[in-house]
Formats: C-alpha cells, structure tokens, sequence
C-alpha cells in the first residue's frame, strides 16, 4: 500500500467520527512539501469558515517549515478568535501529530483555540 493510499484510509476512518458543528467547528490541516493549509469547516453547511496558510502575507518566508506552521496556527487562532470562535475540533487528515502538524495545533494553542 502507498503512503497517500495509506493515509487517504486513516483520514477515511477518523473523519468518519470527526464532525464540525456550528459552535464546534472542524480544524482541517493539509500538508504540501512547500506549505501547510488550515481551514475551519462547519460540516453542518459544508462551508469553509476561516482559513489561514503559509501563503498568507503575515506568515511567508518566517524561518523554517515548523516555525512557519506554528505561525500559521497562530494566525488562524487569532482569524477565529476575531470571528466568536474559540473552540474547534481538530483533523489531522490522515497525518501523524508530528513535526508540522503538530507545530501548527501548538500555535492554535497558543493563540487562543480550545481543543
């Protein structure tokens, strides 16, 4: 099996019990080899509500690929904050809490997100 046909299966299985809600909205991280994307989803209406990546003005060209990604959460953090939202639910989609992932889930920490 593939890496990405593995891990198309763990995001399968965890956004099967995974939902966003509207006073609980979904966190979703998505990981390129250049950059790392977050969104927060209400599942309910199938809407992105925030996002925030590292193609953002705030965040480009700040250090490496991690601190880069905790400065993403910490930008979607204050986005959500800014907009009533201070707890989220979070969706690693299929990618280990490791290295990138979890530099951006310790900025949304840190920013202020609950989860």
């Amino acid at each position: 099996m593939s890496k990405l046909a593995s891990r198309t299966k763990i995001k399968r299985r965890v956004r099967s019990k995974i939902v966003g809600t509207p006073e609980r909205p979904r966190l979703s991280v998505f990981r390129s080899n250049k950059g790392i994307y977050a969104q927060i989803i209400d599942d309910r209406v199938g809407k992105t509500l925030l996002s925030a990546s590292t193609l953002d003005k705030d965040v480009e060209n700040k250090g490496t690929k991690s601190e880069q990604s905790k400065a993403v959460g910490e930008l979607i953090a204050k986005k959500a904050q800014d907009a009533g939202i201070n707890t989220v639910v979070f969706d690693r989609n299929g990618y280990r809490y490791h290295g990138r992932v979890k530099a951006l889930a310790e900025g949304a920490r840190a920013g202020g997100l609950t989860f």
